[in-house]
């Protein structure tokens, strides 16, 4: 048996099958549903916000939410330590990303470098919540409110986490989350936008449905809706999140404990209430990383190297932004397996062989 960074949590199957039966007995299978209706207040509870919309992925959430904040071109101010999504979604609406570099400790996007790199053509920044760890929120807040900038957070992996008793995800003009079978909660695919203006979360709600009211068309929109088996997929798990939690949080902590204390960990920031989505380790230097996968390959465990590489090497990009600290960071860093049902025991394996 193969073990991965990470294995779809399953809620009970008689729970979803109810759910399933429901659909069947409706016959309504999208176009805003009563599964996805009520996903969407529930999310809007769990969170703390008023203006929730679920959408078919993470990435789409990303460039619908450049698009309803007229983000159509210009250049828009990111990290280069993150999923390729963070860089695709300001590419393909055609704007230009401009790299800063990250935090050396908890790896992200550094604010006192935000300002350097600010121009006339900046529109807006997109700092990302990197493994459900907080980004300087309070700092990114004051240079875009000086500079006029919208900000976007990449927040994907911090369902979950809280800073300062407020979601993670209510912070920003617009929060994108990803609902994909790897993360903590998903909806096998998925994603969402958390808006803090009620009238961009209007716009957002038709672009996601291709712009139209029947047969009144009001905007430029697109198929970014998702169905009723996926949302109920999420009302099922959505009530079992704070046991998934609770069962990361307790093998983290065992790895916390067996690990070698000379291996480094992103640094928690003070007032983070964490998820415990993912566990990333940093080796002293890539043929250590290289070393320990070949050694935990002999146990059939395959961590994964997340990230890798820092989005600033891409070969596809028209010119190089030098980030040493991402560059480097991203040579040696790799996430463990994490998720509910991972064995105490193999935990102690991969430790042991670390």
């Amino acid at each position: 048996m193969y073990t991965y960074v990470t294995k779809p949590y399953l809620p009970p199957k008689d729970e979803y099958l109810k759910r399933v039966e429901a659909i069947f007995d409706r016959n309504v299978l999208t176009n805003q549903g009563p599964e996805v209706q009520e996903l969407e207040a529930s999310l809007g509870k769990f969170l703390g916000v008023e203006h929730v919309q679920y959408v078919t992925n993470g990435t789409i959430a990303l460039q619908i939410a450049l698009h309803c904040l007229d983000i159509f071109d210009g250049e828009v101010i990111t990290t280069p330590f993150s999923y390729v999504a963070t860089l695709s979604s300001i590419l393909w609406e055609r704007c230009t990303p401009v790299f800063v570099d990250v935090e050396e400790e908890n790896f992200t996007i550094d604010p006192q470098k935000i300002e350097k790199a600010i121009t006339p053509r900046t529109k807006a920044i997109m700092p990302v919540h990197i493994f459900g760890y907080a980004c300087d929120v309070e700092a990114i807040e004051k240079i875009a409110r000086e500079h006029g900038l919208k900000v976007i957070y990449d927040a994907a992996h911090s369902f979950g986490s809280r800073y300062k008793g407020k979601a993670l995800s209510a912070y920003g003009d617009i929060s994108t989350l990803s609902f994909h079978a790897t993360k903590l909660f998903h909806t096998i695919e998925g994603g969402a936008c958390v808006i803090k203006d009620k009238a961009v979360s209007d716009r957002l709600d038709f672009v996601k449905r291709f712009g139209h009211e029947g047969n009144t068309h009001i905007m430029l929109g697109i198929n970014a809706k998702q169905d009723e088996f996926n949302a109920a997929m999420g009302n099922t798990i959505l009530p079992h999140l704070g046991d998934i939690i609770n069962e990361r949080k307790r093998l983290s902590l065992i790895y916390d404990d067996c690990l070698p204390k000379t291996m480094r960990r992103p640094a928690m920031q003070q007032d983070l209430e964490y998820n415990y989505a993912y566990y990333p380790v940093l080796f002293e230097n890539e043929q250590a990383l290289l070393a320990a996968f070949e050694r935990l390959k002999e146990h059939r465990v395959f961590p994964r190297r997340y990230f890798y590489p820092s989005l600033n090497t891409l070969p596809y990009l028209k010119e190089y932004q030098a980030c040493p600290i991402s560059e480097g960071i991203c040579s040696r860093i790799a996430c463990l397996p994490l998720f509910v049902g991972l064995e105490d025991a193999l935990v102690e394996t991969i430790c042991k062989e670390l």
